[in-house]
């Protein structure tokens, strides 16, 4: 007997697992859930194994009724509603996938003095949510988008070659550019609001706070046109790796996420003219939040088919980018350091295919892998994992199925 799905959401993420899940021999009903019918029903009617419902994710009752009988959950909202389809998943007695790592897991009185809450949070998941998914033999799976989730993946795979490592860099750079002003292709708000904080690195072995747009290092890949600045930009990836440095990375003391291209050139200086801060100020005798109201000068990330078009066809100044994991570790006693490249369609490419933009397809099928891998059941692990934490056998089947979307992995050893 085939498979049954809820998804909630309908956004890019949630349309593009629905779309790819639809196609699965394996399952056999979606429920595609939404707080706007509108956004179900255009969804649902492009589908062949799909019915539409309208939910209130605040309602605790409403998810867990939704998500009764089903075999996953596919939680496709904002960060907010994390704690809610948890334990919807929970009540139910489902499997659970999302595409970051919850917000307000922990209520903040809660929180021992001196962790950061985020960090915090993470270990309450995996040491609370675990063994529950765990007890009722389920298995819920986080943080599984492009970054993170699909980078994890490519990073676990990195690593299987080395016999110890001492440092992981994940790097990405986003080079599309259009002629139309478009200054993220994905959720402004989400971009925004990661750029506002320090990021997270792994150093020395601990998990500590480093400042935003700092540490910046600079790369050229023969694919990239020019030389490319990264620096740090808070994400999830080295809290993952530093969490487990020993059960998964190999000892590594040192992790970093960065990120360069057009979005950090356009929020690095509005950072640094303090238009990123979120406490209310006084300007010309009015009460202004600065972030607030630079948000509401910013377009929304592209996302309709037509949309997209027209950007294409108004002309591009670049289409490029990259997504890079360094890892310098020993092998038989020598210092390595490898470069893992993940190729993927770009923005033309991406629409050409599927109608969507080329972050829209690496978020949404990056996810969609993960999703395959619960209807086809082939994860041999029950409790809650993050994206980094699949097993060997896990990992060869992500990346098979992710090479038939030409998404691929290039691995090249370089001279340190």
């Amino acid at each position: 007997m085939g498979k049954k799905i809820l998804i909630l959401g309908t956004g890019a993420q949630g349309s593009t697992v629905a779309q790819r899940m639809d196609e699965e021999p394996n399952v056999d009903e979606i429920i595609c859930a939404d707080y706007d019918p509108k956004a179900v029903s255009e969804l649902t009617k492009i589908l062949k194994k799909a019915t539409g419902a309208q939910v209130d994710a605040h309602s605790l009752d409403e998810i867990t009724a939704l998500a009764r009988g089903t075999d996953l959950v596919v939680n496709a909202l904002p960060l907010e509603f994390g704690r809610n389809v948890l334990e919807a998943a929970l009540a139910a007695g489902t499997n659970y996938q999302d595409f970051a790592a919850p917000e307000e897991i922990v209520d903040e009185d809660k929180i021992p003095p001196g962790e950061d809450p985020w960090v915090y949070g993470v270990k309450y998941l995996l040491s609370d949510y675990a063994p529950r998914f765990a007890e009722i033999g389920k298995l819920a799976v986080t943080g599984t988008g492009s970054a993170p989730g699909l980078i994890c993946a490519a990073t676990a795979m990195a690593v299987r070659d080395f016999d110890t490592v001492d440092e992981i860099i994940n790097l990405v750079y986003e080079g599309v550019e259009s002629k139309r002003w478009v200054p993220f292709w994905w959720s402004p708000i989400t971009a925004m609001s990661d750029m506002a904080e320090n990021a997270y690195a792994l150093i020395d072995g601990e998990i500590v706070r480093t400042k935003a747009f700092s540490l910046p290092i600079f790369r050229q890949y023969d694919y990239l046109d020019k030389e490319i600045r990264f620096v740090e930009h808070a994400h999830d990836e080295p809290v993952y790796y530093g969490l487990h440095k020993d059960s998964h990375y190999k000892g590594v003391k040192n992790a970093y996420f960065k990120y360069g291209g057009t979005g950090i050139e356009f929020a690095e200086p509005l950072s640094k003219a303090g238009l990123l801060l979120h406490d209310e100020e006084e300007w010309n005798g009015q009460k202004i939040i600065p972030f607030d109201f630079v948000m509401d000068r910013i377009p929304p990330a592209p996302k309709y088919r037509d949309e997209i078009k027209d950007i294409i066809e108004e002309g591009l100044v670049s289409d490029t980018g990259c997504m890079v994991i360094e890892v310098i570790g020993t092998k038989d006693g020598k210092k390595q350091k490898m470069e893992m490249h993940v190729y993927a369609p770009g923005l033309v490419d991406s629409f050409e295919r599927s109608g969507i933009s080329a972050e829209m397809y690496i978020t949404g099928q990056g996810g969609a892998l993960f999703t395959k891998l619960f209807v086809n059941d082939k994860y041999s692990q029950t409790g809650l994992i993050t994206s980094d934490m699949l097993t060997e056998d896990e990992l060869e089947y992500y990346w098979d199925s992710a090479a038939k979307l030409d998404i691929t992995l290039d691995k090249r050893f370089v001279s340190l």
